[in-house]
């Protein structure tokens, strides 16, 4: 008997249109068999949230030349939950997320649906990758991130993850060739600092657009940002118990919380 296909779910942020999923479903597409569920409009900055008010639609498309396609109404992790419930006879053997028009390295990976579909994923015990490449344009080139893509996918099929983990992988906007290779990283220590544009609609009635700058306070040389700034693609395992272990012996031991001292 032939060996089981591998199958893989293919979803992102940008929806179902973007080239960076079409770039993703290319590059895995002779791994195993792929089914995509993303969502029929763009999702960034959607982080892990669910639809429960409304409902919502599962509508099969034909998007990808010889590949069984779904736009989804919902959100990223929508998509993931639909697609297990409703579609996949048996949980998939890995899902990947992206490729991302964009960063999600550092703190950006909390706002993300491109990651937090692969968080969903993970939730429910399938491997899962996020991918994302730093670049914003729509016509981006996406042949270097779709390269990585491909083997990081190959490895984690191969290999698989550690329980409870899935990655975060970040390619910098530069030709294949420039690349120097892959870091394992640790998660840089950054944040946004906003600001709120205040401006007038044509009504003269006032309204707030987000703006902000990104700031990097992590000068650490193992961090996903380094690796980005010094031409690596960067690798990060991630995990969705967010549980700060560190900070259970400093509760416990300086605190006071027995009601009965009270």
């Amino acid at each position: 008997m032939a060996p089981k296909q591998p199958v893989i779910l293919v979803t992102n942020d940008d929806g179902i249109t973007a080239p960076g999923i079409k770039a993703l479903v290319e590059a895995v597409r002779s791994l195993g068999r792929v089914i995509v569920v993303a969502p029929d409009s763009p999702q960034s900055g959607m982080g892990h949230a669910i639809t429960i008010t409304n409902p919502l639609r599962l509508i099969k498309v034909d998007v990808f030349e010889g590949i069984e396609a779904y736009q989804c109404s919902g959100t990223p992790a929508d998509c993931v939950k639909l697609a297990k419930d409703k579609l996949l006879v048996a949980p998939a053997d890995l899902c990947v997320s992206g490729i991302n028009h964009g960063s999600n390295s550092s703190i950006n990976v909390i706002y993300s649906g491109t990651m937090s579909a692969a968080v969903e994923a993970a939730i429910e015990g399938i491997p899962a990758i996020g991918f994302s490449l730093l670049d914003h344009e729509y016509h981006a080139d996406f042949s270097a991130a779709a390269h990585f893509a491909k083997i990081i996918s190959q490895q984690v099929l191969q290999y698989g993850l550690p329980d409870g983990t899935l990655l975060n992988v970040n390619i910098p906007k530069l030709p294949l060739k420039h690349i120097k290779g892959v870091k394992v990283c640790r998660q840089a220590r950054a944040r946004w600092e906003e600001d709120y544009d205040k401006r007038k609609d044509p009504r003269g009635e006032e309204y707030y657009w987000l703006k902000g700058k990104f700031i990097v306070e992590d000068k650490g040389q193992d961090t996903d940002e380094w690796a980005l700034h010094n031409s690596y693609i960067s690798l990060v395992p991630t995990q969705f118990d967010m549980t700060a272990h560190h900070a259970i012996p400093f509760i416990n031991n300086n605190w006071t919380l027995d009601a009965k001292t009270r």
